[in-house]
């Protein structure tokens, strides 16, 4: 299976918005880290849905090996 790129080994904090749809990358490739812009067209990666239930800060993963997508899980600190 193909690995992510890695575009950061720290997540990214997002102020989130109550009922919105987020489309994270897992891929790694988009430039609009971090979240989906459609580089991962072609490859076996696909994004990852999140949906905010309140508005707040969320850490969304950033080296894309966390073991719960979206959120990161401190897995980059093993990278």
């Amino acid at each position: 299976m193909d690995e992510p790129d890695i575009p950061q080994k720290s997540p990214y904090g997002v102020d989130v918005e109550a009922g919105r749809k987020y489309w994270w990358c897992a891929c790694g490739r988009s430039k609009s880290q971090p979240f989906c812009d459609g580089s991962h067209k072609g490859t076996a990666f696909v994004p990852v849905e999140f949906r905010a239930e309140k508005s707040e800060k969320v850490w969304f993963c950033g080296c894309k090996h966390t073991a719960n997508p979206p959120l990161c899980d401190g897995t980059h600190e093993t990278l």
